[in-house]
């Protein structure tokens, strides 16, 4: 007799009930078996109650529950999707309800569906390492905690879970903004997001998970597994919500004892990151670009010469003859053997980018044979799809067919011939130029493997495209040479992207509120399963400060993966190019990277083989504090502590650390300074370190060995350390050393010993050094040989006390000498934009508004707080909502520095205002009010003027001719099911697309005081209204994932009596409650 599990929904609770059981006739000949609670049913209105398991009667027929024909699926979802629908239709008579579930994987991991034929018609996984182990259930007696919810509605699923409240929400995968995600919400389809805010709700990778940590320290997990775009929802407290396309099952995790328990069970569905070669966690040194050979090798001797630790140089697109992909240009990088030969004897790896976009032309290898291989991502007509990208006219390979990825996987190997020791995939979101939704059409088709979905449109495939390339990348280094591990770094990814590739945070910008968020969308990434990640140190975008770089390299230092990176027209990014101040601090922060190694390896070694995070929230020291869940300048290295400042001007001599509870020692390695960050050891916790090496192939097993240790409440201490090769897979046959290490204190004697050895290795004869921290970068030592008991003498209380004293004087005497960096605005160099300042900000209300007066007094962020939706593209330095004074296209008003001559706040008992005038030449200034009024919350207003100031009385009183043109840029998250409507003054209705491309309407053709920019996927509306007496010409121009709602006032001259006026204001709309 066998056992089978029973597919229903809801929980039991409360006292006994009577179970009856039905047998149901199925269409297409299937039994169904559904358990209710005979206390309420009521034939079609039966509850399912519970998830059971019965010894199987030999009459009903089970099979059904997991049976289906791929092939059939395949056929019929290549039928929908070429009719355009979103997926196979579900035929069921339940829109609403529990979800039915079933244990997988492992005790405590659930499959969710809104039924049984979602069940069936859910698409293969593609997060999953083995995607049958989402379709196979277990054995279990564990029922959930929590049961989500659904509704279907217009081919949408709704699921809803409901937590209890004093939960705290994180993870969402790459995404800005705050580390806690309550009240936030983020939209998965992977977009070139470049200069990102805090309020950017689509980034470069997609990850429809959270991470849930329950107010009693416990932990639970939820994974949409679906590769469409999914509205994750967070903006309701304790709430978590999914909107995707039918059908697709939630995976739960937990609840478990903590969040690292559930990012392990998370690791056993969607695996654990590559083992990264060991010289990748060494300093990474790139720009946008080096753009020659001659410059390569000037930035990496200046490495050596100053004494700055580095492992890593980086070759942006300039390296490639006209950007084609797998070439190298012959005039500035002639020999590429050679020059990686040079470098790899100055201790250097090499890095080099691959884009997905290969240039249509007859005659280049890649293009020809991916042609005659038919590799080409096709129109819904069948033809290839070219797309502009940075060669001009491209195609795409279709990365969803095995033989696609097995054609880059041979380029790839035969590209690293030339010394490539890691590949760069950049642009793979897949971006796409000239294009309103940055990326190809979603009606592309991809003739995917049947056990990735088969043949499907784009929309389908989108979010796995970067994935799917990084996977190629990493199969064709692994091709290319078999005794070294590939380094892969992408920017576009999945959930489960770990697998293949590290990541960083995209295209950020040099300012302190990226320095800042970098710390959060690292950790996000850690605790969305991608550990290896870390942010563009300085800023991709604008010129650094000599602080802020100095501070950045400080805590980026400390991040998984480490990389200076900046765009072209920008000043030098490296790390002597801000004066001698910060090229000391910088060097300092690297060499204490390049110590922390043999502790961060072991790390990742642990992230490898059980999926723990590396760097992870300093909640994680204790889940069940919830003063610490919202800490965003601090995170944890395993028991390290890492505690920096983000805030310009504030040192770490002036911050007051929020430790965790139970013991914590601060140390150093004599090198604290203002601008680096505090470092704590946990009690209990032993760490290795090693020597300041230049770079990780200077490293040797004979290198003596530090330990540091901290002993907890009881006397106790233990550690690991994890060594191999650093390179190769010798380490899967037990070629490597781990070791743990205990220290135990007894009668004043601490005592520290091998407790065991993983491994074939031989234990290297090598010196030991052991330091017992005492606190306040006090400690005691002892020299040994690594394997040896080492007893330390520990002295007495009163000698501890003076020994923690003078070592606290000695720090604090240490920062009060340290050489500060200048605390200066900007760089002398004029080159490039300087980002660095804080914005302007107003809250009130419904919104929270920020103006960058330095720079065009623009407009940055529009962030509306009921709908968690930013309306704004911009950049600090462009877009946005700015203000010309002519018709010509960035005329006088928009990048000059205005003053802020009056400043409001709210709780001062004023409504939220901000007065800013700005200089626009010849007797003129643009003056500009925004306010948010405390009788009308929902709407923001802003009144605009240019005025005569100074026009001389030759030209009889009156200005040069003018015109006040509104120029608003707004983001379209969701570009194809956006449109702007309005009635015009003539009464006729207009609703433009982006097809339209660019549009004038004046005289009755305006838009009668009101217009609103529709995204029909949100519901919602950006209703702008204005005075029509004032308005005299609107322009809608669309753009690549944006549109401009402009306002013209009319073309004159102006004088002190007659100024040109525009008065207007925005709000957010339910489409639903008016006809638009």
């Amino acid at each position: 007799m066998g056992e089978v599990v029973l597919l229903s929904s809801g929980r039991v609770s409360g006292g006994p009930s009577k179970i009856t059981l039905r047998r149901n006739l199925h269409h297409r000949h299937h039994h169904r078996i559904s358990i209710y609670d005979a206390n309420t049913y009521s034939g079609a209105h039966a509850r399912p109650i519970s998830l059971v398991t019965l010894r199987k009667n030999p009459g009903f027929d089970f099979g059904f529950i997991r049976k289906k024909s791929t092939k059939r699926l395949v056929t019929e979802s290549l039928i929908s999707k070429m009719a355009g629908s979103e997926g196979r239709p579900v035929t069921t008579d339940v829109t609403s309800g529990d979800m039915i579930f079933e244990p997988i994987i492992e005790d405590g991991v659930f499959r969710f569906d809104c039924s049984a034929n979602d069940r069936v018609a859910a698409h293969p996984s593609l997060s999953f390492v083995n995607g049958t182990d989402r379709e196979t259930p277990i054995k279990s007696q564990k029922t959930p905690s929590y049961i989500p919810t659904f509704e279907c509605h217009l081919g949408q699923q709704i699921v809803k879970l409901e937590l209890p409240v004093g939960t705290s929400l994180y993870g969402t995968g790459e995404v800005s903004g705050q580390l806690e995600r309550t009240g936030k919400r983020v939209f998965t389809w992977n977009t070139d997001a470049w200069g990102y805010g805090s309020g950017t709700t689509s980034l470069y990778q997609s990850h429809p998970w959270v991470l849930a940590v329950l107010p009693s320290g416990e932990a639970l997990g939820v994974l949409a597994d679906t590769t469409k775009r999914c509205e994750v929802d967070l903006r309701k407290e304790s709430m978590i919500q999914f909107i995707a396309p039918s059908s697709y099952p939630v995976i739960t995790f937990g609840p478990f004892a903590s969040p690292n328990a559930v990012l392990i069970s998370l690791s056993h569905a969607v695996g654990t990151v590559f083992m990264p070669p060991k010289w990748s966690l060494g300093y990474h040194q790139c720009r946008w670009s080096y753009d020659s050979d001659k410059k390569v090798q000037e930035v990496t001797r200046t490495f050596r010469e100053k004494d700055i630790p580095c492992d890593v140089i980086w070759m942006d697109i300039d390296y490639m003859d006209g950007f084609r992909c797998f070439t190298f240009d012959q005039d500035r990088f002639r020999d590429p053997k050679s020059l990686v030969k040079g470098l790899h004897q100055n201790g250097f790896k090499a890095i080099w980018m691959l884009d997905p976009g290969i240039k249509l032309e007859d005659g280049y290898f890649v293009y020809d044979t991916g042609s005659k291989t038919d590799v080409w991502i096709s129109k819904a007509d069948g033809r290839p799809f070219v797309g502009e990208v940075w060669p001009g006219p491209c195609v795409f390979p279709d990365f969803t067919q095995a033989k696609v990825r097995s054609w880059w996987a041979d380029l790839v190997k035969d590209f690293i011939s030339n010394g490539v020791d890691g590949i760069w995939n950049d642009m793979n979101e897949p971006a796409v130029f000239q294009a309103v939704t940055k990326t190809m059409p979603e009606s592309n088709i991809h003739k995917g493997d049947d056990e990735l979905g088969g043949c499907q449109n784009h929309s389908h495939y989108h979010n796995v495209y970067g994935l799917l390339m990084a996977r190629s990348t990493y199969e064709g280094m692994k091709l290319g040479n078999e005794k070294k591990r590939p380094f892969v770094l992408t920017r576009a990814g999945f959930i489960g992207s770990q697998r293949y590739a590290a990541t960083w945070t995209g295209d950020n910008l040099s300012n302190w509120e990226h320095l800042h968020m970098s710390i959060s969308m690292v950790l996000q990434l850690g605790l969305s399963g991608q550990p290896l990640s870390g942010p563009d140190i300085g800023g991709f975008a604008g010129n650094a400060t000599p602080e802020l770089f100095g501070r950045w390299m400080g805590i980026g230092s400390l991040f998984p993966f480490c990389r200076g990176h900046s765009e072209i027209d920008t000043i030098d990014h490296e790390p002597w190019s801000f004066g001698e101040e910060c090229e000391e601090v910088c060097r300092l922060a690297l060499r204490r990277r390049y110590r922390l190694i043999p502790h961060m390896y072991t790390l990742f070694y642990m992230a490898h083989t059980m999926g723990t995070p590396v760097a992870s929230p300093t909640f994680f020291a204790d889940s069940k504090d919830p003063s610490l869940r919202k800490l965003e300048n601090s995170f944890l290295l395993g028991p390290v502590l890492v505690y920096a400042s983000t805030v310009a001007g504030q040192g770490m001599d002036t911050l007051q650390c929020t430790l965790p509870k139970g013991i914590w020692l601060s140390f150093d390695f004599d090198d604290s300074h203002p601008d680096l960050p505090a470092l704590y050891l946990q009690g209990g916790a032993i760490i290795p370190v090693g020597p300041p090496h230049q770079h990780v192939g200077e490293s040797n097993v004979l290198d003596d060995l530090t330990l540091l240790v901290a002993l907890d409440e009881h006397g106790k201490a233990k550690g690991v350390l994890y060594e191999d090769d650093g390179d190769g897979y010798e380490f899967l046959e037990g070629g490597f050393l781990l070791t743990h290490y205990v220290a135990e204190l007894q009668s004043s004697i601490v005592t520290l010993k091998v407790s065991k050895t993983v491994g074939s290795w031989t234990r290297p004869n090598r010196r030991l050094h052991v330091q017992v921290l005492l606190g306040g970068g006090a400690m005691v030592d002892i020299w040994g040989k690594d394997g040896e008991v080492l007893q330390i003498s520990m002295p007495s209380e009163q000698e501890v006390s003076k020994l923690v004293s003078t070592s606290e004087k000695l720090y604090r005497t240490r920062l009060e000498n340290a050489k500060r960096i200048p605390a200066v605005e900007a760089s002398s160099d004029k080159k490039g934009i300087e980002l660095s300042r804080m914005p302007v900000e107003l809250k009130g209300g419904d919104w929270v508004i920020k103006v960058v007066p330095w720079i065009g007094g623009r407009i940055i962020s529009m962030m509306h707080l009921p709908s968690g939706t930013q309306w704004l593209h911009s950049r600090v330095d462009v877009n946005g909502y700015e203000e010309y004074s002519g018709t010509e296209y960035r005329s006088a008003g928009c990048s000059e520095e205005y003053n802020v001559i009056e400043r409001n706040l709210e709780h001062a008992g004023d409504e939220e205002s901000l007065m800013l005038e700005g200089d626009i030449g010849g007797g003129l200034v643009l003056r500009r009010q925004i306010y948010i009024p405390k009788n009308d919350p929902k709407v923001f207003r802003i009144d605009s003027s240019i005025e005569a100031r100074k026009v001389g009385a030759g030209s009889g009183g009156y200005s040069r001719l003018v015109c006040l043109r509104v120029h608003p840029m707004f983001t379209l998250l969701h570009p194809t099911e956006s449109y702007v409507s309005f009635t015009a003054i003539d009464g006729s209705r207009h609703e433009i697309g982006p097809e339209s491309s660019e549009q004038f309407y004046e005289g009755n053709l305006l838009p009668n005081g009101e217009w609103v920019l529709i995204d029909k996927c949100l519901g919602l509306g950006l209703l702008n209204r204005f005075d029509v007496g004032q308005v005299c010409k609107c322009l809608i121009h669309w753009g690549t994932g944006t549109v401009n709602l402009e306002l013209w006032s009319e073309d004159k001259p102006v004088s002190n009596q007659s100024p040109l006026r525009i008065s207007h204001e925005y709000e957010v709309i339910n489409i639903s409650s008016k006809i638009w």
